[in-house]
């Protein structure tokens, strides 16, 4: 059982309505999903009513970017207590820019960008020298150049989301994430890319793919999937479809 929750997000840059029925698609097609979308209100909207039954799900895949005073600090505690208690999260693309404030969600996505994040926020998190490193050099979070191709490289290989997977990939045109920040606590990097400084990038093999725990739950964070033309990769639809099994039942059946 799936939620995936989507809204108004806090800013013009993510086609939700858009990218909300492809999502819901790719895990239809899998056959294993029973999946629900829950809309949450718009920004001045009746947030009372608002009390999403997170035990009625599995896992909770967001497709949702919104700042932290949309939802109050009864809603987030909801969350907080699913999550520890052995729910899933599965965070695609802009979702890691939602809640700057909230630490709880911050340690479940484990790096995010943009809304005001900087080093109060955590280190930056990228590759080097083939090994996950951590930077405390001040700066913004968040970060991408023009939506190109590019390629990803599986870190992990025996991880049950990318097991058998090509040891590298191409990905259609899509935004390249860089340059986030966060705790980092507890994260398992499955995936990067290489930010090409030639396309406003960072010059850095960034993450792409994390998964981690929180408390009894798991979290599967990509940030892949800008828009429909990034969707439509088999690559994504791969992980996707792997990743929302896991982060709600903790394997993978699917080939």
């Amino acid at each position: 059982k799936v939620m995936l929750l989507d809204g108004e997000q806090g800013g013009p840059y993510h086609a939700w309505q858009e990218t909300t029925p492809y999502l819901k698609k790719m895990l239809d097609q899998a056959g294993i999903f029973d999946v629900q979308v829950v809309t949450a209100p718009p920004a001045g909207g009746d947030f009372s009513a608002f009390k999403p039954k997170w035990q009625d799900y599995q896992v909770v895949v967001a497709n949702y970017d919104v700042p932290d005073e949309r939802w109050s600090d009864e809603l987030k505690v909801s969350f907080e207590k699913y999550m520890r208690e052995g729910g899933g999260l599965v965070s695609v693309h802009a979702a890691d820019n939602a809640f700057p404030k909230w630490k709880a969600y911050n340690q479940m996505i484990v790096i995010g960008g943009w809304r005001g994040r900087d080093e109060a926020s955590g280190p930056l998190w990228y590759y080097k020298d083939g090994k996950l490193v951590s930077d405390n050099t001040p700066g913004k979070a968040g970060s991408h150049g023009a939506r190109q191709a590019f390629r990803i490289v599986n870190r992990v290989t025996t991880h049950p989301i990318t097991t058998g997977l090509p040891a590298e990939w191409m990905h259609v045109p899509d935004e390249l994430y860089a340059t986030l920040r966060g705790p980092g606590e507890h994260m398992t990097v499955l995936a990067t890319a290489f930010s090409a400084e030639s396309n406003r990038g960072t010059g850095r093999d960034e993450p792409i793919l994390m998964v981690l725990g929180f408390g009894n739950g798991r979290i599967f964070h990509t940030t892949l999937g800008h828009d429909i033309a990034a969707l439509n990769c088999v690559g994504f639809i791969t992980t996707y479809q792997r990743g929302v099994e896991w982060a709600a039942t903790g394997r993978v059946t699917q080939k």
